[in-house]
């Protein structure tokens, strides 16, 4: 859960405005006279507390079409927009009003954001203020998946364990083993809150520090992926960078069979670039490659911004009080819908 200070996500709608310019500014600084800073080994520096909260969605709204960038205006518009809704929602609530008709009650949700840190600012990305995440296709939109693929898959829903069977059956991030959404990745994606990493270097690794559920993944420089006979499926799956001048391209293969990826199979493979192109952003773009699940591979690209304060712990562990309640719930469901059945009867 994010510990940071609620109160320095609370902006006036003044200051919201005063904020937004002055990212809005600073994310188009220009790019041309940047040296990439080194480490002591000479290799490119990216190291520090980065977060990847943004405005930009992951896939582009349908309506706009091929529209790759929004304008200036039209991206400072986005934001007022994300910083108002946190700004109203946050609105302290008359404890003098009135209970609301039965009739009109809401559905039991989640968080208010109130416990959010989601994204209020777009930085630019190669100068541009991008409508998706994704950037191929085309149309900003995640490919369909194989025909083939969506039939094994009802196949093996309907004769496989229930979701509700047992702890094994609910997803990884539920469960506390890995972040959930993607957010330690590969590839790495942001979340609605703890969207913080921290890059450490020595020489011949990079290893990224995820903030939800410490997840850290250790990115081996200059080596070889390993038979596939002899892998160890690890969490985060199997990562091999390397350095094309400042760039760290990485290829992240092998994955945990219970780390999925959007449905993909034991086939994916996920390509990362790290580029940094200014004190305070790095370039982050990865490529998605599963041709047994996937109609096509598929690109985005996002900005990883400086962060100047720490990584919080995450306390969340298998076995939490969640799981428990949820695996219960489903037991008296089960009940309840078996004594209904015998009164039919």
């Amino acid at each position: 859960m994010n510990n940071r200070p609620i109160g320095t996500c609370r902006l006036t709608l003044l200051g919201a405005s005063i904020a937004t310019l002055t990212f809005l500014s600073l994310s188009a600084w220009a790019q041309d006279d940047y040296t990439v800073p080194r480490t002591w080994d000479g290799a490119p520096d990216l190291q520090g507390v980065w977060r990847n909260a943004t405005v930009t969605p992951l896939e582009r709204p349908a309506e706009l079409g091929n529209k790759r960038a929004y304008t200036r205006e039209e991206a400072f518009a986005l934001e007022q927009a994300a910083q108002q809704e946190v700004e109203e929602d946050n609105e302290p609530l008359d404890p003098n009003r009135p209970p609301p008709p039965a009739t009109a009650l809401p559905p039991v949700g989640n968080y208010d954001l109130f416990w959010t840190d989601r994204g209020m600012f777009m930085p630019t990305i190669n100068g541009e203020y991008r409508t998706s995440i994704i950037i191929e296709p085309e149309n900003g939109q995640i490919p369909g998946y194989k025909p083939e693929f969506l039939a094994a898959r009802a196949a093996q829903r309907a004769s496989g364990p229930g979701p509700f069977d047992g702890p094994e059956g609910r997803g990884a991030g539920e469960r506390c083993l890995l972040s959930f959404g993607s957010h330690s990745g590969p590839p790495m994606l942001p979340v609605m809150y703890n969207s913080h990493y921290e890059i450490f270097q020595s020489p011949g690794y990079v290893v990224i520090l995820a903030e939800m559920v410490h997840d850290a993944r250790i990115i081996k420089i200059m080596d070889d992926h390993a038979p596939t006979a002899d892998v160890m499926e690890k969490w985060m799956g199997d990562s091999i960078g390397r350095w094309e001048g400042d760039t760290l391209v990485v290829e992240t293969r092998h994955f945990n069979p219970d780390q999925n990826f959007r449905g993909a199979s034991e086939n994916l493979t996920v390509i990362e670039k790290f580029r940094r192109d200014h004190e305070h952003k790095i370039i982050y773009s990865f490529t998605v490659q599963d041709p047994s699940v996937f109609e096509s591979s598929f690109t985005g690209e996002l900005a990883l911004t400086s962060f100047d304060e720490p990584i919080y712990e995450y306390a969340c562990h298998e076995g939490n009080y969640a799981l428990a309640g949820t695996l219960a719930g489903a037991r008296l469901a089960e009940e309840e819908a078996r004594k209904a059945s015998e009164a039919q009867q």
